[in-house]
């Protein structure tokens, strides 16, 4: 028996990526401990789901070569660990509990103790860091998500969706049903293991009528004192983050790759200063950041397009963008709101310095891995990489340029999931234009039909079931019952509950980044292989 021809479908994900669907949970953990254990060539991340194993390729002829491998590779009978038993107090007063059980025809009271006298095992990890999909030992129920999903689901809550219990680690967006709540920490870096929960553990939810009151945790100070501090952050403008080039191949915890949103801006940025590209620079997010040097450092703006000046003792010049410059010891450099575009990207020569977490000093918004955003009066201190490259000359922006109709252009493949929907409504995602909403961040975009258009409206489904929860690669175009797609970027959740029409390439995740709200977006198809335009509405077996 071979996963290849085990697999029920093997569909594609985008460019990179390919999605293994079974029939039972017990033949996804079987394949997933075997790619664990004996990888496919080139193969970079593993995340197994409900129904599915996700695995991504570092590039498509990798992809191609992986698919043929996966017909020879044997799929013995799972092997078992050791598990272990974690019981997790609960206080059941979730928003959803109510409605859930009417819903369920079942009294609250009911619910309740369906939820605490199953013993749950955790199947697999996923979404964030420390959360854990949980099935019950007997009787199981198919609970459906939220028609849209929350956008801040609280930290501790406990909640149901298809045949899945889990608790959410941190506060993230969410369509779970919301039940309870607990004070157990799913995700501590400080524990020898960082997630409460691991796959193979059993778990018994016990209800309590109140929590322990939390320490209070210490407020983060700034290390503005730093006797080694090259730079100090004046002002941090909306947003500011430490960002590297991420951390891949920790999907299976639950952790998100991360890392600089405008992977083109910040490898230019690093360039142009002399650094090795993996360097950590600041990524701003509409601009007002503010930074005084302590000493004379290089740096380089890239990015979005937006003024910036140094104010010195007695002078003051603008600073030029894509092109090294120098900032004087007691000068103060500020950017000002773009123009055009969303982040910029500062690189200091020698890099940000900054404490690794999990392998990568990247800022990872939906987990809280890595630094905090940057805060005033705070201190930057310089790493000191090896390989330091002379600085370089001005280049052009990386920056995107909109087609003729003032609209940013996004190639994206059809799959895995398009065939939730019938080929006109597949079509309909290419023909017409959609705008970026005000649900913005690192997470994803939420994309709206272009409200100047009478025609235009959201995509309607041609299946209304509940998808299991599955893998996702960044970029997939999710589509929630309501019809309007949602962009996965960097700190996306590794695995989601609604179906994926289509995944954008990753050569164009870098103008993804740069979208403010407001702006206008085609999605225009391409063939996984060649990136060639395309109308085949069918994403390749």
């Amino acid at each position: 028996m071979t996963i290849g021809h085990t697999a029920a479908s093997v569909r594609r994900a985008g460019t990179r990526a390919l999605l293994l669907e079974f029939d039972a949970l017990e033949t996804v953990l079987a394949a997933h401990q075997q790619l664990s254990r004996h990888p496919l060539h080139g193969q970079e991340e593993l995340v197994a789901a409900a129904r599915t194993v996700m695995i991504r390729f570092s590039s498509p002829a990798a992809l191609t070569a992986g698919r043929a491998e996966l017909e020879r590779t044997p799929l013995p009978e799972r092997q078992r660990s050791e598990a272990r038993e974690v019981t997790i107090d609960v206080v059941y007063d979730g928003e959803d509990l109510p409605a859930l059980a009417e819903q369920l025809s079942m009294s609250v009271e009911q619910l309740i103790e369906w939820h605490t006298s199953r013993t749950w095992t955790a199947a697999f990890g996923g979404f964030a860091p420390g959360f854990a999909y949980c099935v019950p030992d007997s009787r199981s129920m198919q609970v459906p998500r939220r028609r849209s999903p929350r956008t801040a689901v609280p930290a501790g809550s406990v909640a149901l969706a298809g045949e899945f219990s889990a608790i959410y680690p941190r506060r993230s967006p969410g369509g779970w049903q919301l039940i309870g709540r607990t004070g157990a920490a799913m995700w501590d870096l400080e524990r020898e293991s960082p997630a409460l929960v691991r796959p193979g553990d059993t778990v018994s939810y016990r209800a309590v009528d109140a929590l322990p009151e939390a320490a209070a945790a210490a407020p983060a100070s700034p290390d503005g004192g730093s006797e080694n501090a090259a730079l100090k952050v004046v002002s941090a403008g909306m947003q500011t983050l430490v960002q590297d080039f991420g951390r891949a191949g920790l999907s299976d915890l639950g952790v998100s790759r991360a890392g600089v949103a405008d992977e083109a801006a910040a490898a230019q940025a690093n360039r142009l200063v002399g650094n090795p590209q993996s360097a950590a620079v600041l990524e701003a997010v509409m601009g007002g950041l503010s930074l005084r040097a302590a000493r004379t450092v290089v740096l380089a703006l890239t990015g979005a397009q937006a003024q910036a000046e140094v104010v010195g003792p007695e002078s003051v010049r603008s600073a030029p963008l894509c092109a090294p410059f120098v900032l004087m010891e007691g000068e103060t450099l500020t950017l000002r709101a773009p123009t055009r575009g969303l982040r910029s990207i500062v690189a200091v020569r020698g890099g940000i310095d900054a404490e690794p977490v999990l392998g990568s000093a990247s800022s990872d918004t939906m987990s809280g891995l890595g630094p905090a955003p940057l805060a005033e009066g705070q201190g930057l201190s310089l790493a000191e990489p090896q390989g330091l490259s002379p600085v370089g000359v001005p280049e052009q922006p990386t920056l995107y340029v909109p087609d003729d109709a003032g609209r940013a252009v996004l190639r994206f493949t059809y799959g895995p999931r398009q065939d939730w929907f019938d080929s006109a409504e597949q079509a309909r995602l290419a023909e017409q234009d959609w705008q970026v909403t005000a649900q913005a961040d690192r997470i994803g975009l939420r994309l709206a039909p272009d409200p100047d258009d009478e025609h235009a409206r959201p995509l309607r489904r041609a299946k209304e079931d509940e998808l299991p929860s599955e893998g996702v690669p960044r970029g997939s175009l999710q589509m929630p019952p309501e019809g309007s797609p949602v962009l996965f970027l960097n700190d996306h959740p590794v695995t989601a509950g609604y179906p994926v029409i289509g995944v954008v390439v990753p050569e164009d995740l870098s103008i993804a980044a740069q979208l403010a709200p407001g702006t206008a977006v085609s999605l225009q198809p391409v063939d996984p292989d060649t990136l060639a335009p395309t109308h085949i509405l069918e994403a390749r077996p």
